[in-house]
Formats: structure tokens, C-alpha cells, sequence
């Protein structure tokens, strides 16, 4: 299949053609450093397949442009697909595919990795020694065993942060809508958002970008919780309502705020932006805090999660041309 491939970094490209040698080197490829929106579509004219990632835009306008031009398929370097107006593909007979699971361990990791870095502010000593300044003052954190750590959303990622969580020696508390089995075999326990809430020293966030998940963590959410609470996001930007959470920084509810995505963050992650002023107010004024660490959407920027995101791009590709359908549909089914 031909197929366009927008958002191209280096490494998407490295991967990609990893992955499509080991599938026998079946697709041709035209690279894309823009991001997929109504001015670019026109670059996949005559595409098979359009692959995009998380802040290409695919909403009626976009998909529309792509199945004018002939674009039969989605394939979604991602899990999520928020980015995605499912009605106007099915509409439009447009088949999405995704990558459900990749590397699970990378993203789990990550949370873990802003938990530990932001308690016992590794940051901040990397930087003064450096400096050679090897004084303690303004460094002490706390130990994790024994703390209450709430995780949200049990899915791969959530389960996998909470059997970490446990064997750093933390009671974990956990809340979903979908429960698994498998909490309870690492010593979890399922509880109301709000108990968990009120409930948890550590809150990090792994659910999905659905309309009942937009600003979850909102004033009402942080007004519940433990005095001097740390918050872990390394799911969507939008879970979390940055402007409540900046009010939880200031009255001191909010203790510690990790970040690996913003709600605005199309214009700002996987960009180099040194040279230029940042003009969203509200991620400046988080970046203030001395209590808040934020890293730019790399939770999923392992070795062993590209390949696996690669792979299952060009076992999608490759099935679609087989039999019409990839190997991980998005349900776009037409209406009756």
C-alpha cells in the first residue's frame, strides 16, 4: 500500500521501516514532518492509507479532504483515538485502526519515574550539583512505604503502576468503571473515585479521554483530597483541569503535580520551541511551581514500545489489504 505518514519524526521513520522490512517490505512510504490538518491533507492525494498520530487532526473536514483523494485507512500510531470524529469515518466509510497495547511497562515506568523525581526532587539536586552546590535544604521528600497511592484507570497501564506502587510498599486504592481481577492478586482494592480521593497521598491518572474523564481532576475533585496531594498525569491532558489544578498549587492542597501531557499541548510537545516565547499562559504559569515536573508526551518513548507501536501499525496496514479490515478496528459501524 502507499501510504502517507504525517507527524514523522526521525525515529517514526527508523521504526517504520523496521517494521515494514521484517513484514517483507509490501509498502511504500512518503514521510511528513506537518501535522495532518485541512492545509496538509491534500499530501496524501492518491494515498492508500493516511498515518497519523496524536495531535493530527481527523475531524469531518480533515477526513473528508483524505476520502476525496482516496484514502481507504486510518492507521493510528496510538491507543487513543480522541483525535478521531468516528461518526464522520463511518459516514464516510473510512476504516480506523490503532495500536491498542504497545509497551504498557514504558508508560507505567514513566509515572513511577515522576513520583520518585519529583519526591525526592532529583531535578533539582542534578542541577545544584552541577553547580557544585551539594547542601540538603529544600530536598527532603518522604519515604513511599506506607503511603496511600490512588490509581485511576486499570487497564495495562494502571495495573502495572499499581503492582509497582505495592512493591514499593504503598497501599494502593484503585477506581474503575471496568474492574479486573487482577488488582486484588497484587493487593489492590477497588473504591469509589471520591473515597480514593480523599483517600490517597499519591493520585496518578491512566483512563482514558471520554466525555465522563474531560477535567476529572476539577476544583470540586481537589477540594476532596489529602492536603499537600501529589498528582501524576501521564494519560490526556484534558483528565486534568490545568487552570483548577494551578488554584490547588497556590492554596497548597496540591503538594506535588507531575505532568507527561497538557490539554493544549498540540502546540507545544514534540516541538523545539527554545528559540521562541511560549504564549499559553496557563502551561507557563505551571512551569512556575517548583513542585511541578513536566516532560513532554515520552512516556511511550521506549525502544521495545516503538517497535511494538511499528509493528502493530504495519500488521494493521498489511491486514487492511488483505481483508479489508485491520487487525485492531476502531467500531465505526454505519447506521442501520
Amino acid at each position: 500500500m502507499k501510504i502517507a505518514v504525517f507527524s514523522t519524526r526521525p525515529y517514526d521513520r527508523e521504526f517504520l521501516d523496521q517494521a515494514n522490512q521484517a513484514a517483507g517490505g509490501r509498502h511504500r512510504f512518503s514521510w511528513y514532518e506537518s501535522r495532518l490538518n485541512a492545509t496538509t491533507a491534500d499530501l496524501a492525494r492518491d494515498h492508500d492509507c493516511v498515518c497519523a498520530f496524536v495531535n493530527d487532526h481527523l475531524g469531518r473536514q480533515e477526513l473528508e479532504i483524505l476520502a476525496g483523494q482516496g484514502t481507504r485507512l486510518i492507521a493510528l500510531r496510538s491507543a487513543g483515538f480522541n483525535n478521531v470524529d468516528l461518526e464522520a469515518a463511518r459516514d464516510l466509510g473510512l476504516q480506523i485502526g490503532r495500536v491498542p497495547a504497545y509497551s504498557p511497562d514504558a508508560i507505567a515506568e514513566h509515572a513511577v519515574a515522576l513520583i520518585l523525581c519529583l519526591n525526592r526532587k532529583i531535578h533539582k539536586a542534578y542541577a545544584r550539583v552541577r553547580e557544585g552546590n551539594f547542601a540538603l535544604e529544600g530536598l527532603l521528600g518522604f519515604d513511599l512505604k506506607g503511603k496511600v497511592a490512588g490509581v485511576i484507570g486499570t487497564g495495562k497501564i494502571g495495573i502495572n503502576v499499581a503492582r509497582i506502587l505495592k512493591g514499593f510498599g504503598c497501599e494502593v486504592l484503585a477506581s474503575d468503571p471496568f474492574e479486573t481481577p487482577e488488582l486484588a492478586q497484587i493487593g489492590g482494592r477497588y473504591v469509589p473515585v471520591e473515597e480514593l480521593m480523599a483517600a490517597c497521598d499519591i493520585i496518578t491518572l491512566h483512563c482514558p479521554l471520554t466525555p465522563d474523564t474531560r477535567h476529572l481532576i476539577d476544583r470540586a475533585a481537589i477540594g476532596r483530597m489529602k492536603h499537600g496531594v501529589m498528582l501524576i498525569n501521564t494519560s490526556r491532558g484534558a483528565v486534568m483541569d490545568a487552570r483548577a489544578v494551578i488554584s490547588g498549587l497556590k492554596n497548597g492542597r496540591i503538594g506535588y503535580v507531575g505532568l507527561d501531557v497538557y490539554e493544549e499541548e498540540e502546540d507545544l510537545f514534540f516541538e523545539d520551541l527554545s528559540e521562541q516565547v511560549i504564549r499559553d499562559d496557563v502551561f507557563v504559569r505551571l512551569m512556575t511551581f517548583p513542585n511541578v515536573l513536566i516532560t513532554g508526551h515520552q512516556g511511550f518513548f521506549t525502544r521495545e514500545a516503538m517497535s511494538a507501536i511499528a509493528g502493530t501499525t504495519i500488521g494493521n496496514i498489511s491486514a487492511f489489504e488483505d481483508s479489508g479490515t485491520p487487525l485492531y478496528p476502531v467500531q465505526v459501524e454505519r447506521r442501520g
